[in-house]
């Protein structure tokens, strides 16, 4: 029973006074008990106030040593006190539950009428609706009844529970392939979803943390703000610190819900395995892999710790926000942090009236997730709106972490290796990706592979990778995979629906939103400042061929990484130059030589050309002679070539020289690396090419003999 009694005063928040009798769930005990909590609710409205260092036990999470300079570190204590903290959370959540496809098999194979039940409900929830379309199909009213299927189909999914409700969850990010007025129903599924009471939740809270909740919080809101599939959020103001956060509760029963789902379709999987040819997949692997992340999203310690390495690795940004963790008041069924103000990813107006753009906050969850897939290879694999918030700072706001997953360490280089390929063009080494990646096993012979990759990408490519759609893009590629015998790896396919869903919210704010597009920058920087061996042969790979220096990739590349803010020039000139000199650079070295002594002539002789053409014409005639053509004896093509390429250069060195990093000093570890024998022998095979070009060409102009140097042409993208 809950009695509410309103007061307030002029000028100040609205408070709640109440007395909640709160019943024990059945699941957590054998008999019922009533508790009589004293507590203040503030209003949800209700903004948080700024609170003073509190220096106690339980202030551990955030208490800082300030160093001066603005940077503040957690002190050495602090630090220690945190690890206490969280060692005892996992003392709570000793007893939470591991996915075991065994103990479900063991469980419900002896509950063959629990079982039948609940396949009846998910048959006759789903095959009802369905069979509604195919009626609305014959009575040609498919796209006049679309509202009222989009309203049926949220309804039947939340019937059918949380598991259901994760899949609408992810339909509902995708605009490429429900409609609008789906995507709008799907969409209240992110928080909109029922609520169980408030007295099971606040009994739970007082149960795992053994702390009556009028010692934990000064004020918590008399109903859930949202409604998760798995658990409901409060919103709370600590007791001992003043701070504001967010208390996610989990929903009772979840685990005996899910558990079930899982057993059911696992069986499903099976027989896919089984009589569905088309599928080369392990469905049951990928279902195992899936149904482990949701175990690991039902222990919320878990889910703090995967909160906590995420802010270490990816949170050093000053765009990306990742709420802390409060220990002292988390255990496997309840957890508490740092509260976030903001706006749903997908709710663009909203966004828009704080002068923000959804493109701009959509960009940094690309880029901040191709830091976390090629980077540490630790990523967040549901990022669906509920989950991403535009802050009114502009930052944006990861708070949900209970579905993270790993990328392997050589999948990652393989990964930006595989999109250098691709922008090649070089099928066959596309086709040996596919070992690295762990799609296919070592004696699969992909010879056969290279002609359909040829087949689809020479398509896929006819203008430029940019303008690719990432859907397109893997739908077109999943069908060339499906002819062979491809297995696609579970953390494949949580990357695949990562960036899906990033693309799927970009479109909402425009259709012809490109996911590649904003990739670009990170891979090019990637690409000129790993020293990672893989990458740096990746680079030599794009930059040379058929033995020349494609100029226009490296300005392409640069253009595109200066567009990445982490980028540094510094860096980029470390990794070719070290490969360079190094002891297997020898291959490396005589096209850089040959490519040294093309630019330094066309650097030389189109001054010279510029000089004759500053110079009036009467004096040239008087100057050279009475040869008014020009000062050199070449082709116009040649001539051409060459101001190009000189020009080129220019604008590289331009670009360098622009970076917002960009510092002379720079040079100096170049210069030190030239002290050493390899760097001195270089040189001195640049400078006897130099001179054996340009005496030729003044042989050339002494005896008046037409050039055959060879014209130095650009090559295109």
């Amino acid at each position: 029973m809950i009695s509410l009694a309103l007061s307030s005063t002029a000028g100040h928040p609205v408070w709640l006074s109440s007395y909640v009798t709160i019943s024990r769930p059945k699941d957590a005990c054998n008999h019922r008990r009533k508790v009589r909590v004293r507590t203040r609710a503030a209003l949800v409205e209700a903004r948080p106030r700024p609170v003073p260092a509190i220096r106690d036990r339980n202030a551990d999470n955030n208490a800082v040593t300030n160093l001066g300079g603005g940077y503040s570190v957690p002190s050495f204590r602090d630090r220690a006190n945190d690890m206490q903290a969280e060692a005892r959370a996992m003392a709570r959540a000793v007893n939470a539950s591991v996915y075991s496809p065994e103990l479900l098999s063991i469980k419900y194979g002896s509950r063959p009428i629990k079982v039948l039940r609940r396949t009846l409900e998910i048959f006759i929830g789903l095959g009802s609706f369905a069979f509604k379309l195919w009626v609305d199909q014959l009575n040609g009213q498919l796209d006049q009844n679309k509202r009222l299927r989009a309203v049926e189909l949220r309804d039947v999914l939340t019937r059918l529970g949380p598991t259901f409700v994760k899949i609408g969850q992810g339909l509902s990010t995708r605009p490429d392939l429900c409609p609008p007025e789906y995507l709008e129903e799907l969409s209240e599924l992110q928080d909109a979803l029922p609520t169980f009471p408030d007295a099971e939740a606040f009994s739970c809270i007082e149960r795992e943390l053994g702390i009556p909740l009028d010692s934990i919080y000064s004020s918590i809101s008399p109903s859930p703000i949202a409604a998760a599939s798995l658990g409901q959020v409060y919103k709370a103001q600590l007791k001992y610190s003043g701070q504001i956060v967010a208390v996610k509760v989990q929903r009772p029963g979840i685990e005996e819900a899910i558990g079930l789902d899982f057993y059911l379709i696992r069986g499903l999987g099976f027989l896919i395995n089984k009589y569905v040819d088309i599928i080369s997949s392990d469905v049951v692997a990928l279902i195992d892999e899936f149904a482990r992340r949701v175990y690991q999203e039902l222990n919320y310690v878990q889910e703090g710790q995967n909160a906590r390495k995420f802010k270490k690795l990816y949170a050093d940004k000053e765009d990306v926000l990742v709420p802390d963790i409060f220990w002292d008041y988390t255990s496997g069924k309840v957890l508490t942090m740092e509260w976030v103000d903001g706006v749903k990813l997908n709710e663009q107006d909203a966004i828009e009236r704080q002068g923000l753009k959804v493109l701009d906050l959509v960009t940094t969850g690309i880029q901040c997730s191709l830091r976390q897939l090629l980077e540490y290879g630790y990523f967040h694999a549901d990022p669906h709106p509920g989950n991403l918030l535009a802050t009114p700072e502009g930052k944006l706001a990861f708070i949900d972490f209970g579905m993270m997953s790993e990328t392997p360490e050589e999948a990652r280089f393989a990964i930006i290796g595989h999109v250098v390929h691709m922008v090649n063009r070089d099928y066959e080494a596309m086709a040996r990706d596919y070992y690295a990646l762990d799609f296919l096993s070592p004696d699969v012979d992909v010879s056969p592979i290279v002609p359909a990759l040829r087949d689809f990408f020479d398509d896929a490519l006819n203008s430029t990778v940019s303008e690719l759609n990432f859907k397109t893009l893997v739908d077109g590629l999943g069908a060339v995979l499906y002819q062979y015998p491809f297995n696609v790896p579970a953390y494949y396919a949580l990357i695949l629906r990562s960036l899906t869903v990033l693309e799927g919210l970009a479109l909402y704010a425009d259709p012809n939103f490109k996911v590649l597009a904003a990739s670009y920058p990170y891979f090019a920087k990637r690409l000129l400042t790993d020293p990672n061996p893989y990458l740096r042969d990746a680079l030599i790979e794009l930059l040379f061929k058929d033995g020349k220096f494609r100029w226009n990739r490296l300005e392409n590349l640069l253009v595109q990484g200066k567009k990445d803010r982490d980028f540094s020039a510094k860096d980029a000139l470390q990794p070719v130059l070290k490969l360079l000199l190094g002891p297997d650079g020898e291959e490396l070295r005589a096209l850089v030589i040959k490519e040294a002594v093309r630019v330094t002539e066309a650097v030389i002789l189109g001054s010279v050309i510029d000089t004759y053409n500053s110079i009036p014409g009467l004096m040239r005639t008087f100057v050279f002679g009475g040869n008014a053509i020009g000062p050199l004896i070449m082709s116009d093509a040649e001539q051409e070539g060459m101001m190009q390429l000189r020009e080129q250069v220019f604008r590289i060195w331009g670009l360098l020289r622009s970076s917002e990093n960009f510092d002379p000093t720079l040079l100096q570890p170049i210069l030190q690396v030239l002290q050493e024998p390899e760097a001195r022998s270089l040189g001195g095979r640049v400078i006897g090419g130099i001179t054996q070009r340009l005496a030729a060409r003044l042989l050339q102009q002494v005896l008046l003999v037409p050039t055959t140097v060879p014209a130095s042409t650009s090559q295109a993208l």
